[in-house]
């Protein structure tokens, strides 16, 4: 599942092995699990990609202030949702290697179903937000 995951990366540098020594450290570490991800992860370039368009549709349709928050609610629960998938998949794939074990398997299907219910609900609430401005839009169109 994670071909990108297989030691790979920074096989030129040495490994820190040792706490960040500063803020800006830290940063550069979480930027790079970022777009490790997002390199790494097609889920995770859809996630993005329909993000961008739900948020241009919201500024299409001028949508309120409530309804932006639960966009962006939406859109973090299902990128966050993604972050913890790919990090279980990347743990269990670091601990059996290519191992196959019922426990493994079960690990990486309920981080994926996280994933999924997290995409359920952005779902139900793009429909709530957006259903009433498509169909005005349609009726005025139509």
């Amino acid at each position: 599942m994670h071909s990108g995951w297989k030691g790979k990366r920074n096989a030129h540098k040495v490994p820190q092995v040792t706490k960040n020594n500063n803020f800006l450290q830290s940063l550069g570490h979480a930027l790079n699990g970022l777009w490790l991800v997002v390199k790494d992860e097609r889920n995770m370039r859809f996630h993005i990609i329909a993000s961008i368009l739900v948020i241009a549709i919201g500024f299409y349709f001028k949508i309120g202030r409530s309804d932006w928050l639960w966009i962006c609610v939406a859109i973090t629960s299902v990128i966050t949702a993604e972050f913890l998938n790919t990090i279980v998949e990347a743990i269990v794939d670091l601990v059996m290697g290519n191992q196959y074990h019922e426990l493994a398997k079960t690990a990486k299907d309920v981080a994926a179903a996280s994933t999924l219910i997290a995409a359920a609900f952005a779902v139900v609430i793009g429909l709530l937000i957006f259903a009433p401005y498509i169909h005005y839009f349609i009726e005025l169109h139509l």
